[in-house]
């Protein structure tokens, strides 16, 4: 009996140290934890993908991979889990880091950006004046895009301090999340943006749909 639980211990640890032989785009996706909370909390925690160290390294070269050779000077990330990895793919560039917050925690000059989240909360965002210059080009980098208005806050944010964030051609940065939903607020992002994401198309539907 102690042998069975010893392995069943071990099995439950295994998914997080695990990586499978054939390592395709998204794999590192199952290992994201469904919703056992309710309607208040997001669908997935993606929380636990970060946990594994493979996971991890592939998850953030999926998302760097359409930004090879392109001219960046700065990762943003969204507060508060677009800090993960918006700081990974900074490291991961070596290129500094911006954290965008939540209205209220900067004690420095700011610049505000109204908006609505994903739960239909009207909230605040803030970004300090002094780290964007005119013409700084800046990869956006959130945890998850569902209906677009924390994202495109942070797009605002940047450039009316005179960042870019995409351009026509060639474009020198962009945005960069795990998903990026096919919701009106996504579509309006990816039309205009250079986006990666690491949702094969395959799963694209099942992932819309929140299942």
């Amino acid at each position: 009996l102690h042998a069975q639980c010893s392995q069943h211990l071990w099995a439950s640890r295994m998914d997080l140290c695990h990586v499978p032989a054939a390592r395709e785009k998204g794999w590192y996706l199952a290992l994201m934890a469904p919703n056992v909370k309710g309607p208040n909390y997001a669908w997935l925690d993606p929380s636990r993908l970060y946990c594994h160290p493979q996971g991890l390294q592939d998850c953030m070269a999926d998302l760097l991979q359409p930004f090879q050779g392109d001219p960046i000077d700065m990762v943003a990330g969204i507060d508060a889990m677009g800090f993960i990895l918006g700081a990974a793919a900074a490291a991961t560039l070596q290129k500094g880091f911006l954290a965008i917050r939540k209205a209220g925690h900067l004690c420095v000059q700011t610049l505000a950006q109204p908006y609505t989240d994903y739960s239909g909360r009207e909230k605040v965002m803030e970004v300090r004046t002094d780290a964007i210059l005119p013409g700084l080009r800046i990869l956006l980098v959130d945890q998850w895009v569902e209906t677009g208005g924390t994202m495109r806050a942070a797009i605002q944010l940047v450039e009316r301090l005179g960042g870019v964030v995409a351009a026509p051609t060639p474009c020198p940065a962009g945005i960069a999340a795990i998903c990026i939903e096919d919701s009106e607020g996504g579509r309006w992002i990816r039309e205009r943006y250079k986006c990666a994401h690491c949702v094969p198309p395959g799963l694209q539907p099942r992932f819309d749909r929140h299942q």
